[in-house]
């Protein structure tokens, strides 16, 4: 069978999800057409030669709408004969995007394939699509289809999470992210030139003067959901819970952020460049709805097992920071050491452009391998209702 190689993993920088943020300038397609034209200059790619591009977005409406994958592609004066997929496995998808552009150059159905996603959530907010599984309290209950937020509470009430590890998690995440900012360690990143001439070039939503006693001073902001009956719903749920534990404040949850990525999937000699890494394997699952998020560790922990490892053969874990009880969770179910999870800091602190993130990690895991010089990485993130993915990469050296 043909072998995916990753070739190169590009992206913008995250820009707060306000109307003063750094790309909210930008249309979705704009952002997206400066992204296809770096990646043609760092790989030498000719668009011709690309058999599809797929792309994953979470918000599909407005000026997200109409598969942005496709229209984006001619919107940059890429060949009309260049396919474009767009899909939606909600915050997972940047890493679906990258497994099914693997598994068709594997398949040999295509030799390069571009991968990635797109949110600009200062321009197409969450939810705006207004899907009913999030908008028909009856209808998401029938579904198990719950918010995030609550699901994260639960999960930090299941495994006895407390509010102080819950901000020590945010603390560290922005610590991390703000050093590796200032060091230069994001080279995934291109620049993103603005309508009024100026540069959008580092991320916006790291929070580098956060403490511990400004996270504490923050309320927690699922409580009220809770009471209006999504408490009641998850406690029926789980036999033995008395109640639900709400901890996630905005301080310790992800940041709504602005952004894109690419990767550049294809089949070894396909391009004149030399790869940087190779898919080794990937897999999805779908975990407890009610917990909504933990999808992402029970993902790695699948994936892990069927290459037949533990944490001690994976250099690196990039798992989506999807709220703080999240990687308290990866960090005790798959017994991770803490310098190896989230190195350079996780969404609480980095930002979230949810169908954009899971790529955005994987340049991140590539980023830093290659600066360590280590070997083998794992990116995972966790969708809603319990989905997850996760992607084992290992470096070309």
């Amino acid at each position: 069978m043909t072998q995916a190689l990753i070739y190169d993993a590009i992206r913008s920088p995250r820009g707060r999800a306000k109307d003063t943020g750094g790309l909210h300038p930008l249309t979705p397609h704009d952002l997206l057409k400066q992204l296809y034209a770096a990646l043609g200059e760092r790989a030498g790619l000719d668009p011709a030669r690309v058999g599809d591009v797929i792309l994953g977005c979470a918000t599909q409406h407005g000026e997200q709408a109409g598969n942005i994958a496709k229209a984006s592609t001619l919107y940059a004066g890429w060949p009309s004969a260049v396919p474009g997929m767009t899909i939606n496995r909600y915050c997972s998808s940047g890493v679906d995007s990258v497994a099914l552009a693997a598994l068709k150059v594997e398949a040999g159905l295509v030799d390069t394939a571009v991968a990635g996603g797109v949110e600009m959530m200062s321009r197409v907010p969450m939810l705006a699509d207004e899907a009913r599984a999030f908008k028909d309290p009856a209808f998401a209950a029938r579904c198990k289809m719950l918010m995030m937020g609550n699901g994260a509470d639960l999960v930090a009430t299941l495994h006895d999470v407390s509010r102080e590890q819950a901000d020590a998690v945010a603390a560290l995440s922005q610590q991390r992210a703000a050093h590796a900012r200032e060091n230069g360690y994001f080279r995934s990143i291109v620049p993103i030139d603005r309508p009024d001439g100026t540069r959008c070039e580092a991320d916006e939503c790291i929070r580098a003067d956060t403490t511990a006693e400004s996270l504490a001073a923050m309320e927690p902001v699922f409580a009220k959901a809770g009471a209006a009956g999504v408490d009641a719903f998850q406690l029926a749920a789980h036999a033995g819970l008395d109640v639900v534990r709400h901890i996630h404040t905005p301080g310790n949850s992800p940041a709504m952020a602005d952004g894109a990525a690419l990767v550049l999937v294809a089949a070894e000699g396909a391009l004149d460049a030399r790869p940087r890494a190779r898919i080794v394997a990937s897999n999805t699952v779908a975990a407890d709805p009610t917990q909504v998020l933990s999808g992402c560790v029970e993902a790695t922990r699948a994936l892990l097992a069927a290459q037949h490892m533990t944490a001690a053969d994976v250099d690196l874990f990039e798992i989506h920071e999807a709220f703080a009880a999240i990687s308290v969770m990866a960090l005790r179910e798959l017994d991770l050491p803490e310098d190896k999870l989230n190195v350079n800091g996780g969404v609480i602190a980095l930002g979230h452009p949810m169908g954009a993130t899971g790529s955005m990690m994987l340049g991140t895991l590539l980023d830093e391998l290659e600066r360590r010089d280590l070997q083998r990485g794992i990116v995972s993130a966790a969708g809603a209702a319990g989905t997850g993915s996760a992607m084992l990469i290992e470096r070309i050296a």
